[in-house]
């Protein structure tokens, strides 16, 4: 058996895609690690308002593992179900602007929970492309029909709408920010045509909860589209700085995920110095916007900048912005110079993205400097056009 790994192991290694986990020695103020000794702009990082490390958030933890201790001791229908659960369940609905809400252990945890919950055999869920890989996994887990569509191809989306009428029952599944190139769902499309249809929608507001919108609630509450979909997602683990995830929506919903969704009914409640850090970071995303309106500012420089530079960002509109390198050995060599520049930045390669698009993600943060940021596009541009990455 063993060798048998070995030589598959061997094989990713021929075709540069063999992982290896590298460890942080010490997280630092102003977006920065120390790896292997050496300080890094890290750029790499879900930590988008830098509330992580937040003294807000580190005290509020500490106060709850002191009045509710380390663990939670259950399952939710068991004996896990504290009444901070229910607190912050309740900030989390205020948030989305929806009837109530229930958290899960992970954001990965709720995708699967929510749609194997949702669909089975007999149904069909329609999925685009570029989704992350929990929303496929929850599909595959649910038994129901998987129907993908081209990234943001309305046009085909609506013909497999078509197509599937005499499905029971019918779910849109999209990200709201696409993880790997940075982009924005056509959310307002996407609204029209689930109406039209009379199916489902539902979106993973993993990456824009706590960025987007007036009160940090995501891209729904951007375009003010809250009523208009049925199954809000996303996690606490990115701009919020802790760890878990949450389904928000109807009370009927909420409800019957309780009784059905097997990742919450078997799953030991989060523990209460994580709900005490969420807690916490609900309400300063809440409460202050500048944060997040100083790192989309950023951002928008960032992309202009790369872009400007001929560097292929792949329509990034976020604070995700990726460089295209092409072949998996150019985007890891791309990520290795930066690197050695001080730049802490992950080549991204399949089965992440296709073959032939590996790239290296740069993620930016609330806690990056401005001038740290700028240093940043002058050395990504200076390496890329050394590397001839520019189009």
């Amino acid at each position: 058996m063993f060798i048998e790994l070995e030589t598959e192991l061997a094989a990713l290694e021929a075709k540069d895609l063999r992982r290896r986990l590298q460890t942080v020695e010490e997280v630092l103020p102003g977006g920065r690690v120390r790896v292997g000794g050496r300080v890094l702009l890290n750029l790499s990082s879900n930590d988008y308002l830098g509330l992580s490390q937040d003294p807000r958030l580190i005290e509020a933890a500490h106060a709850a593992a002191r009045r509710w201790g380390a663990g939670s001791g259950a399952s939710r229908l068991v004996v896990g179900h504290l009444a901070l659960h229910e607190e912050v369940e309740a900030r989390v609905a205020a948030l989305k602007g929806t009837e109530a809400a229930v958290i899960f252990s992970t954001g990965y945890m709720a995708n699967l929970g929510v749609i194997a919950a949702l669909t089975g055999p007999g149904d069909v869920v329609l999925c685009d492309r570029l989704n992350h890989a929990s929303l496929y996994d929850g599909i595959r887990l649910s038994g129901a029909g998987l129907e993908r569509f081209p990234h943001r191809d309305l046009n085909r989306l609506e013909s497999l709408l078509k197509e599937s009428g005499s499905a029971r029952r019918r779910l849109i599944v999209t990200d709201s920010v696409f993880s790997v190139d940075g982009d924005l769902a056509p959310l307002e499309e996407l609204a029209a045509l689930k109406d039209r249809y009379g199916v489902w929608l539902m979106v993973d507001e993993a990456h824009a909860t706590g960025v987007l919108g007036g009160r940090g609630a995501g891209l729904a509450e951007a375009l003010g589209l809250t009523d208009a979909v049925e199954v809000h997602m996303g996690t606490f683990s990115k701009a919020l700085g802790s760890l878990g995830g949450y389904v928000a929506g109807d009370r009927r919903l909420i409800d019957y995920l309780h009784n059905r969704a097997r990742s919450f009914i078997y799953s030991t409640a989060l523990p209460p110095p994580v709900l005490g850090a969420v807690a916490a970071a609900l309400d300063i995303v809440a409460g202050e916007p500048e944060p997040r309106r100083y790192l989309l500012e950023e951002a928008r420089l960032f992309r202009e900048e790369l872009a400007a530079a001929g560097l292929d960002t792949l329509g990034s509109e976020t604070q995700i912005v990726p460089v295209l390198a092409g072949e998996n050995a150019a985007a890891l060599e791309f990520a290795a110079r930066l690197r050695e520049q001080g730049l802490m930045a992950v080549a991204l390669r399949p089965p992440t993205v296709p073959p032939g698009k590996a790239r290296v993600r740069f993620s930016l943060s609330a806690a990056h400097a401005a001038p740290d940021l700028a240093e940043a596009r002058r050395t990504i541009i200076a390496t890329a056009r050394e590397m001839g990455l520019t189009v």
